[in-house]
């Protein structure tokens, strides 16, 4: 019988499926209705990529039967249609993350591609041999590599923030190392690897007290939580769609228009231009100048329409149930004997990273998924944060809004399971 805790957990998680309409959301996404191996699918990969709704899919079909045409260049009633839905996805996805206006949204193709775009544009121009920039030790790859690459061309130098064992950033070494030194920190929102929530306003309070600007690792923070990069302050946010109900190869990048404005474009070609001769090249406004050649339209569209999906659930509701899903998750995990939760900070969005004394992570993952569980084994591109933990890869079942609490408990079958294989 359940605990008294156990029980107010389900009643505040079943409060909360209620608030969203946990059921009417499954039923917008065919791919949860299906069965692996012969038992239902229990999806629990969403850090890594999460399902599509039918709408999603359907503007995507839309614009392909109705509005196929290039963007930005044509007089013909195709192109000005098109260019209409590609800006309005813009704006669309502005007010969804608080953005001033339009043109501090630039088209990626995803996170990483935003990193890169910051790194190769501000970073050339001012970082320099002696400077520094700031991360942490529960950094994607995709937070890590373009950085230790510029330093290597600019002779700036890498400083790395540690993290204690809950997998909570340690602040009083932020404090420490933050310096007249530091001209960037870049920082993870949420940890992939871990689910830990960092202090960003505390952090973006601190860098700006010495005009030090910040970038905002968003990946894993877009979908499962409000974001105001207005209310916050932040200099830079980057994210991708296919990790918030979007399309594959799509992102942003969200850049000041100030710093925007003084960076130099990323790359070269058409639309990025206002006036080219061989004897010189005069930039496109923004956003345009980063978004050179073709751009990916449906893209662009599917992501305007998985912004209208989010808003109609409410991303408040949205943190709210993942909150209590978590919570329940949580405490379902410790009771799995040999189970060891690999991070374990106080403030977590969606993650519950692990290990098994029984089996090792690779061999979770392919008994879970004879049950028709998907989660992910590995290092999650997050090497140093395996190698604090003293691990070489955890088991991760990352949560989404469409989870439910059967799907835990389903969980919970096939990690007893293992217990029995390789007891």
């Amino acid at each position: 019988m359940a605990s008294q805790k156990d029980s107010t957990t389900i009643d505040r998680l079943d409060e909360c499926a209620q608030a969203i309409n946990v059921a009417k959301i499954r039923a917008d996404f065919p791919i949860l209705g299906t069965a692996h191996r012969g038992k239902p699918l229990v999806y629990l990969d969403n850090a890594a990529t999460s399902q599509t709704p039918r709408q999603v899919v359907d503007s995507i079909q839309d614009y392909y039967y109705t509005k196929n045409a290039n963007v930005h260049r044509g007089v013909h009633h195709l192109s000005q249609v098109a260019t209409d839905v590609y800006e309005s996805s813009r704006n669309k996805i502005a007010q969804f993350i608080g953005a001033h206006v339009g043109c501090e949204i630039i088209f990626t193709k995803g996170t990483t591609e935003a990193i890169n775009l910051v790194a190769q544009t501000y970073g050339r121009k001012h970082i320099g041999k002696g400077d520094e920039i700031l991360v942490s030790h529960m950094e994607h790859h995709s937070n890590i590599v373009p950085w230790q690459m510029l330093c290597e061309e600019t002779g700036g130098t890498l400083k790395v923030v540690p993290i204690d064992d809950h997998g909570d950033m340690i602040m009083e070494e932020f404090d420490t190392l933050l310096s007249e030194r530091t001209k960037l920190v870049s920082i993870v929102h949420v940890s992939n690897a871990l689910g830990t929530v960092n202090p960003v306003e505390e952090i973006i309070e601190k860098a700006h007290a010495l005009g030090v600007p910040v970038l905002l690792d968003g990946a894993q923070s877009a979908a499962h939580m409000p974001v105001d990069v207005k209310a916050l302050d932040v200099d830079f946010y980057a994210c991708s769609a296919h990790k918030m109900y979007g399309p594959t190869g799509m992102g942003i990048l969200y850049g000041k228009a100030t710093l925007l404005e003084e960076m130099p474009p990323f790359h070269g070609g058409g639309d990025m231009i206002l006036s080219v001769t061989f004897e010189k090249t005069v930039f496109n406004t923004l956003p345009y100048k980063f978004e050179a050649g073709t751009p990916h339209i449906a893209g662009v569209v599917a992501l305007g329409a998985t912004v209208d999906y989010l808003n109609t659930i409410g991303m408040d509701k949205i943190a709210a149930y993942e909150a209590a899903l978590l919570d329940y998750g949580t405490q379902a995990l410790q009771q799995v004997e040999g189970v060891k939760l690999i991070g374990t900070a106080k403030n977590k969005a969606g993650v519950l990273s692990f290990t098994m004394e029984s089996a090792h992570p690779h061999d979770i993952g392919q008994i879970l998924d004879d049950h028709g569980v998907a989660i992910r084994t590995g290092h999650h591109c997050a090497q140093p944060v395996m190698q604090h933990f003293g691990v070489a890869a955890t088991a991760r079942a990352s949560l989404a809004m469409y989870n439910t609490r059967e799907e835990i408990d389903a969980l919970i079958v096939a990690l007893e399971d293992v217990n029995k294989v390789f007891a």
